[in-house]
């Protein structure tokens, strides 16, 4: 099979297990990013298949070519470090060509490839600048213009964007998927920002405790979570806990129609805040007490109490909803827009 395939990859420290039967089929062209809080272990995934850490069980397969343990220098990869990792030393030509000059690559060919890589990210005529003379945006760009001018099989990104303030942070977004997309080379993307994966991602890999918990298309993970983990985790969802009374499905006490009937103890219904929908006090669902009001400006975020668990509702300013903090207010949702989870 073409592409990077994981098969139960594992590395323990000792007695911490960071990463835990991990398999994943990544065709190739295909833009993937692992997401998960802190210590989920995607940082150690993506060192093992770089090749700067050894699987302590498993196998790496690139393009059908067993490479788990080959060494990195010959695993035909770029990387993008969190740190960057630029030479001080150098200026951008220097930095971009680090790599053709050490594997022997004539000045001619030197000079054209650095030409074309800087018009590709944006920065011709920067070739003579010193690295210090660059932006945090400008320094994100050489680097990916490095990783990629051996023309790597596979591009690796470690939290490439941290550092970058939230507004160029979006843009580079954009930048990288269009990149990625015009030069249809393999990608993964390490990163704990769940809008990035969700702006950049044709797969996004939910990762926690050391395993994949999820891995599927963004629209799929956001409708469609697999566990209260993956639903908590990407982006902001309600988790209603469920109870079955005469074979019916109920919150709080209160039936709720169109719901199948939990098949076990500690599930839960997933609701997205968009997907809650406001109603005068008595009607609807589930009735609560609003607690806070949050006005975002493109978004109003109403806080609700029941039962001793806080839900949110989200509408756009043109449906605000017309509640107070104190007021107690009805709400409801399509059945079809709330999926049954289990923790």
């Amino acid at each position: 099979m073409s592409g990077l395939v994981l098969s139960e990859v594992r590395k323990h420290f000792g007695p911490v297990h960071a990463v835990e039967d991990v398999s994943l089929s990544v065709p190739n062209g295909t833009f993937v990013c692992m997401l998960g809080p802190s210590g989920c272990g995607k940082t150690t995934l993506l060192r093992m298949i770089a090749g700067l850490e050894e699987p302590t069980g498993g196998s790496i397969l690139l393009d059908g070519r067993d490479i788990t343990a080959v060494p990195t220098h010959r695993r035909e990869l770029g990387m993008v470090f969190q740190s960057l990792a630029l030479f001080p030393h150098l200026d951008v030509t220097g930095n971009i060509a680090y790599a053709m000059t050490i594997r022997g690559v004539g000045t001619a060919e030197k000079k054209r490839r650095v030409g074309e890589l800087l018009e590709m990210v944006h920065m011709a005529g920067y070739g003579d600048r010193s690295v210090a003379q660059l932006s945090g945006g400008q320094r994100q760009r050489v680097a990916i213009a490095r990783a990629l001018a051996v023309q790597p099989k596979l591009f690796l990104l470690d939290e490439p964007l941290s550092a970058l303030d939230a507004k160029l942070r979006e843009a580079m977004q954009v930048e990288l998927r269009q990149l990625q997309e015009r030069l249809g080379i393999t990608t993964i993307v390490v990163t704990h920002d769940q809008r990035e994966a969700m702006t950049m991602a044709d797969q996004v890999v939910v990762m926690g405790g050391g395993r994949i918990r999820q891995a599927a298309s963004p629209v799929e993970i956001y409708r469609h979570p697999a566990d209260a983990f993956v639903a908590d985790f990407i982006g902001s969802t309600n988790l209603i806990p469920l109870a079955v009374e005469n074979g019916t499905a109920t919150a709080f006490g209160k039936p709720l129609p169109g719901i199948a009937a939990p098949a076990r103890d500690g599930q839960m219904l997933s609701v997205r805040p968009e997907d809650i929908i406001l109603a005068p006090a008595g009607e609807g669902a589930l009735t609560g007490t609003v607690a806070f009001v949050r006005d975002l400006g493109a978004t109003i975020e109403t806080f609700i109490d029941i039962g001793g668990h806080r839900l949110v509702a989200a509408s756009s300013p043109r449906d605000r909803p017309a509640v107070n903090v104190g007021d107690e207010t009805g709400l409801s949702f399509h059945a079809g827009n709330a999926v049954v989870v289990t923790a």
